[in-house]
């Protein structure tokens, strides 16, 4: 399915979010360098958004390494990065986020944007996010979210659940892949029941910020 909406897949996103899912990553790589990392795991990096602009934000020696399970989606992901100029920062690997062929402690910072929702097992996906940590290191996720207050959720549930699916499915001819969109953000845990998650996974100061009145959050926690 996301090698099938990977042609069309960035500017469906920045169209749907009418831009905002920019500024979603902005904060999430402020967070990433903040914490001082330098050797950063980017988990489902899809067409590599996440990659560049953390690799635009890292110090002299730093690196990004990309993995994904999608070819399609990876396969956007060279062009752009040497356009943007940070080509060198960044190392591709076909993997699974659940089961990565990482030493334990490779990395300083795991990230993942827009990607842990579609993992069959989210609690497996989260230990290897620590499993592969060196002890210090943090994990930021990014997922997009349901808005709690109910007259947005209702605007929301119009636009996502019905106006979304006919825009995608128009524009990249995969009706099914925009179905499952709104599906699948609907069927993510509540912001509590994930940081719960987190912390069973073995994280600890786990928090959650709450972006753009719900429609997206951003977890932190720490090995």
């Amino acid at each position: 399915m996301f090698d099938a909406v990977a042609p069309t897949y960035d500017s469906l996103n920045h169209i749907m979010s009418l831009g905002v899912d920019r500024a979603w990553r902005r904060k999430a790589v402020r967070e990433i360098i903040g914490g001082g990392a330098k050797d950063v795991l980017d988990v489902a990096c899809g067409t590599g958004d996440s990659a560049i602009a953390i690799a635009k934000a890292l110090p002299e020696g730093g690196s990004v390494t990309g993995i994904d399970i999608s070819d399609g989606m990876m396969a956007l992901v060279a062009d752009k990065a040497a356009s943007a100029g940070v080509g060198d920062k960044i190392t591709l690997r076909k993997e699974d986020g659940e089961a990565t062929s990482f030493a334990d402690g490779s990395f300083d910072c795991v990230t993942c944007s827009f990607g842990i929702r579609n993992f069959e097992h989210k609690d497996k996906g989260l230990k290897e996010f620590r499993r592969v940590l060196r002890d210090g290191g943090s994990v930021v996720i990014l997922e997009l979210s349901v808005p709690q207050n109910r007259i947005l959720r209702w605007f929301y549930d119009i636009y996502f659940l019905h106006i979304l699916p006919w825009i995608g499915g128009a524009v990249s001819g995969e009706k099914a892949a925009y179905r499952y969109l709104p599906a699948s953000v609907h069927n993510f845990p509540a912001p509590e029941a994930f940081m719960k998650m987190l912390s069973e996974a073995g994280f600890s100061s786990v928090r959650c910020r709450t972006l753009s009145l719900g429609l997206c959050r951003l977890f932190v926690g720490r090995k």
